[in-house]
């Protein structure tokens, strides 16, 4: 099974998130799937399957659990058809029908996401605990993704968080991940976020895309602009640009391959 590493949201290799893209032709189980997530061990294995034109299935893979979305994979997955195609927009469908549009603009890639809404929650001071945070401004929570948001006051603190993953694990089930934001100080960009998600992935995702689904238009209320570049304080770090348009909200960015060869099955 011809197989891709693509690091996604940046132009440097080894920056931003890495994703596996496997091209499926032939129908794979799901056991077999989630074992060669878990094997690779990123936060998401895409498998890509052609349908018919510029039509693709697209299932994504944590080491753990099946997702219904996410960004970075299919940016990933994006750079390898249009790069052995010759597409240059892609309709792609997920676990859940729902379609997903990208587009290759000004040699980057634009992908449509749908929006999602956020509503109030109350979080347990554990988690704030196992955080390492001690004020917040905000906390919601999007029941789609399954994510809490919380919004904190310095983007330093932000990039400094040294969670204790395990006692964040114990301090809340039924969830997937606690995505954590903050204004940018940085020039240029508007806000900075880091997501963590133990309960359903890695410790910490580098680049995360799908969360945009919902924090672009937390940030376009609050910011009261349609348009923003976003920022992610990981280790890896990476940047994407993203604009709200009502009920959907467009992700742009790069991608760059660091690997191609054959998975044996």
């Amino acid at each position: 099974m011809k197989t891709y590493f693509v690091d996604s949201f940046t132009n440097e290799k080894f920056k931003g998130n890495p994703a596996a893209i496997c091209i499926t032709n032939n129908t794979i189980k799901n056991e077999v799937m989630q074992n060669i997530a878990t094997e690779i061990g990123f936060s998401e294995t895409a498998f890509i399957k052609h349908i018919s034109n510029n039509i693709y299935s697209i299932r994504f893979f944590t080491p753990q659990k099946e997702i219904s979305l996410c960004g970075h994979a299919t940016l990933a997955a994006s750079k390898i058809i249009f790069k052995t195609t010759s597409f240059t927009d892609i309709k792609f469908i997920n676990c859940n029908n729902i379609e997903l549009f990208t587009e290759q603009v000004g040699g980057k890639i634009q992908m449509q996401f749908p929006v999602y809404e956020t509503v109030e929650i109350e979080i347990p001071q554990a988690m704030l605990k196992a955080l390492g945070i001690t004020k917040i401004i905000d906390k919601r929570f999007n029941s789609i993704n399954n994510i809490i948001l919380i919004e904190i006051e310095d983007a330093t603190e932000l990039a400094n968080l040294k969670p204790d993953f395990t006692a964040l694990l114990n301090s809340y089930t039924g969830i997937n991940g606690v995505l954590v934001t903050a204004i940018s100080k940085k020039e240029s960009f508007d806000f900075d976020y880091r997501y963590f998600w133990p309960w359903a992935g890695t410790n910490e995702d580098p680049v995360t895309g799908s969360i945009q689904t919902f924090l672009t238009k937390y940030w376009a209320a609050k910011l009261n602009k349609s348009k923003l570049h976003a920022y992610q304080s990981s280790l890896r770090t990476g940047t994407m640009y993203t604009e709200l348009l009502h009920d959907k909200v467009l992700i742009l960015g790069e991608a760059i391959i660091v690997l191609e060869g054959q998975f044996l099955l």
